[in-house]
């Protein structure tokens, strides 16, 4: 708390960053959280909650009058009051609602239209507040208009000039500092005449993939995309910032997918909720094994005739499931990346599998000494060196297709991979193994 009233104290209202105030709220037990809300100045208190985790803004919620919400609402762009809309919804219908009707008209347009979008179209993460101009505008004019918006705050982060036509139609991106190279008594068109390719835009639909779009952005290193409709309207535009947000948001739900984790109900304070979804993976886990476990039995007599088999058995599962999910990991992130094209699966497996055989063949090497000489057994070093062999060929093999075929049926690569592969490499692995034994030792 004393924390926050210095550097409250210490910055000025324009230097105040809304990052720092929410590490130093993180900081708070629940009392002490509702006291330093009331201290944070209201033009940033949406910026603030939006920093913190969702579990803090139940506490925000109680801590501020609805006036107040209304307000950090109304200081936020449109697409943080979208999100922030969204939170409160979840929190309290009816306080969101009342926050809602205290919002200018033109607030509650923008809200509408951006929550109109599916939440994989680009239009839903979009942000209407554009600096335009039309072709046939003098430069000179457009500098005071921008500098005058600027000062007065309603422009924010603005990092090109879209320039339309008069009914608004986009024809050109130009950077701010490319206007410095412009003839200011000249309008748009006049200056642009000569390189107009060089100022033609890269541009999204409204109704176009997210992840296209993030694709877009790394592979030309954007920092700002014009979204247009279907008839080429300037609807807003998408920032490297809201980029960003979307690649840590989805590389969050595949780590947690690969270990059959719901990313929502982790979010959720509720315990029963996260536990019911981690339920559903380990139940599948039991069924899977029980199936391994299974296959052990069929070859009870062979584990009671030797008792090193038991010993040597795990290490030969455990370490084709190892290998398998460095396979799966590698091969999810590449097609999270977009690294991997669709014509690209047989280059994946072979050189996979290529990687799992090479293990394979020197992790053989070593265990097989290491159980010849323990147990004092050649044969049954040449029992689980060939079983290794077999294991993380097969690790290195199916790693590869789960995820590939999971993209190719258009499901998430990362979802319940682990499950899949930790079944495959547990009942092969006590198959080839024991069945090995069974034929060459028995």
């Amino acid at each position: 708390m004393n924390e926050l009233k210095t550097y409250l104290y210490t910055h000025q209202e324009s230097e105040l960053h809304a990052s720092d105030i929410a590490r130093i709220l993180r900081q708070l037990d629940e009392e002490k959280f509702s006291e330093a809300i009331r201290l944070i100045p209201k033009d940033i208190v949406g910026d603030v909650a939006l920093e913190l985790p969702d579990r803090y803004f139940d506490g925000l919620v109680e801590s501020l009058k609805v006036e107040e919400l209304a307000h950090a609402v109304r200081e936020l762009e449109s697409d943080d009051q979208v999100e922030f809309m969204q939170e409160l919804h979840e929190v309290d219908k009816n306080i969101a609602s009342k926050v809602f009707e205290n919002l200018d008209k033109e607030d509650q347009k923008e809200i509408t239209l951006l929550q109109s979008y599916e939440e994989d179209e680009a239009g839903s993460y979009m942000q209407t507040e554009v600096f335009t101009a039309t072709e046939n505008e003098v430069v000179r004019d457009v500098i005071k208009r921008f500098s005058k918006l600027k000062k007065s705050n309603e422009l924010e982060n603005v990092h090109n000039l879209f320039i339309t036509t008069s009914n608004s139609v986009l024809l050109y991106t130009i950077g701010l500092d490319d206007i410095l190279t412009f003839d200011f008594e000249m309008t748009f068109k006049e200056n642009i005449n000569e390189n107009d390719e060089n100022f033609k835009p890269k541009k999204a639909q409204d109704k176009e993939d997210i992840k296209d779009v993030v694709d877009y952005f790394k592979e030309y290193d954007l920092s700002v995309m014009p979204i247009v409709n279907l008839h080429g309207v300037l609807l807003g535009r998408i920032t490297s910032d809201d980029i960003y947000d979307i690649i840590n948001e989805h590389a969050t739900e595949q780590m947690y997918n690969l270990v059959g984790v719901n990313d929502d109900a982790e979010e959720d304070e509720e315990i029963l909720k996260a536990g019911k979804k981690r339920a559903i993976w380990l139940g599948l886990n039991l069924l899977t094994a029980i199936l391994a476990s299974l296959i052990i039995g069929l070859y009870a007599e062979t584990l009671q005739s030797m008792v090193a088999l038991a010993v040597l058995m795990p290490i030969v599962a455990s370490m084709g499931g190892n290998a398998g999910t460095q396979t799966l990991t590698v091969v999810v992130r590449q097609l999270a990346l977009g690294d991997i094209s669709h014509d690209d699966a047989t280059r994946i497996i072979k050189k996979e599998v290529s990687i799992s055989l090479l293990n394979g063949m020197l992790f053989a090497i070593i265990i097989g000494i290491i159980a010849s000489v323990w147990f004092n057994l050649w044969m049954l070093g040449i029992v689980i060196a060939l079983s290794m062999l077999i294991n993380l060929f097969m690790a290195g093999l199916f790693g590869a297709i789960i995820p590939l075929f999971l993209k190719r049926i258009d499901v998430d690569p990362a979802l319940g991979s682990t499950v899949i592969l930790t079944t495959i490499t547990d009942v092969l692995g006590f198959f080839s193994f024991l069945g090995l034994a069974t034929v060459i030792l028995l």
